[in-house]
């Protein structure tokens, strides 16, 4: 792990809490990077949850990620701290895709990348591919709606539809760690938390299959198809994820809050199933509070760190003032980008770092306790609930 991960504040750390920071991370949510070479149009729309080129005569260099990879990715590649746009992305087609990929995903420090399966591009490396670029484990996570995606283009009768659905998740999440939902993509998170009647879900498929190619939004299907996956995984007590928060266009944001989730989770808890809430920024906090008060729940701020950048130890401080320690988790949600990978490892790192040694130095913790916590946030918690 390069020395400058921590530039400004090892110093203040005692060793063992340096070497805790800097131990391999689980990244318990990414997706895959790009395999092609980028043209710097396709790089600055990669950059962006906008999936939109900057304005006329602005750049996504512009941002808080920008200036992080000029800083932070440059080096990885070559080239001084702070490189210009220009030459950096210039450096990056010398090198080509597999190389600079394989530069900055190792790194970034992962012994393991828990992978969302649920983006049908060739683009993308696969898990197995994001692995064998740096030497890392990777592992599956089963996105729902992809699942009843592909039941759909089956085209099952309304009245076979349920238990098609579910033939096909037992079958994907064979060998999978967790599955996840994006319904604050599709209708948001204040879904009715009931699971609903067959014969309501006979109804809605009928809907659906006579729109096979739309995407699922209807509400009874979605909480059909959250039941579905936690049948699918609670005998062996697998995690369900949300995306929660920030996100791209698509996301409807003021529903987005994982505060709406409540009823959901307490319908959930006698199933023995994790709850696992991603991202959650602007609404981490609330994340927190939902991480303190059952036991069940657990919560990053994955995104938000690349996206954020420089602000990003106030975010994970945040996330920090009350969630416990033992529901907190690594994420970078990289996609396409492998310096979204580097530079959500960095930033986790540094922001971390930040806060155990304030509380070291006002004597709130020992060294030895924040070691423990930075081990238990940077792996050892994923490692429990994805039973790696």
């Amino acid at each position: 792990m390069p020395g400058t991960v921590l530039d400004g504040v090892a110093e203040r750390l005692p060793a063992a809490v340096r070497e805790a920071l800097l131990a391999p991370l689980v990244d318990h949510h990414c997706h895959g990077v790009r395999r092609d070479d980028l043209d710097r149009d396709a790089f600055e729309i990669a950059m962006t949850e906008a999936g939109t080129p900057a304005p006329p005569g602005a750049t996504h260099f512009d941002t808080p990620l920008g200036l992080a990879i000029r800083r932070w990715c440059a080096p990885v590649l070559g080239l001084p701290p702070h490189a210009a746009p220009d030459d950096y992305l210039a450096r990056r087609a010398e090198l080509g895709a597999a190389e600079a990929n394989r530069r900055l995903l190792t790194a970034a420090g992962v012994a393991a990348f828990l992978v969302d399966t649920g983006l049908d591009d060739a683009g993308l490396l696969s898990a197995a591919e994001m692995a064998a670029a740096c030497g890392a484990q990777a592992r599956k996570i089963v996105r729902l709606e992809r699942v009843e995606q592909r039941v759909v283009a089956g085209g099952p009768d309304a009245a076979a539809y349920a238990d098609r659905l579910a033939d096909e998740l037992a079958a994907a999440t064979a060998d999978a760690v967790g599955i996840k939902s994006i319904a604050a993509y599709r209708h948001g998170l204040d879904l009715d938390p009931a699971r609903p009647s067959r014969r309501e879900v006979v109804a809605a498929a009928g809907r659906r299959l006579a729109d096979p190619g739309g995407r699922l939004a209807d509400p009874v299907l979605l909480r059909h198809l959250l039941w579905a996956g936690v049948d699918a995984v609670r005998e062996r007590g697998l995690p369900l994820q949300f995306h929660c928060g920030f996100g791209d266009t698509d996301v409807v944001l003021h529903r987005a809050d994982p505060a709406l989730l409540t009823g959901f989770i307490r319908a959930v808890a006698p199933c023995g199933v994790p709850v696992v809430l991603l991202h959650c920024y602007p609404y981490h906090r609330q994340a927190a509070y939902l991480a303190a008060v059952y036991p069940h729940v657990y919560a990053d701020v994955g995104l938000a760190l690349t996206h954020t950048a420089a602000g990003s130890p106030a975010v994970l401080g945040e996330l920090l003032e009350l969630a416990p320690f033992h529901k907190q988790m690594y994420s970078s949600d990289c996609y396409g980008l492998a310096e979204a990978c580097h530079l959500g490892a960095l930033y986790h790192r540094r922001g971390l770092a930040a806060a155990l040694a304030a509380r070291i130095e006002a004597g709130e913790w020992s060294a030895a306790d924040a070691a423990r916590i930075a081990r238990m946030i940077g792996s050892e918690n994923a490692r429990r609930v994805y039973r790696l």
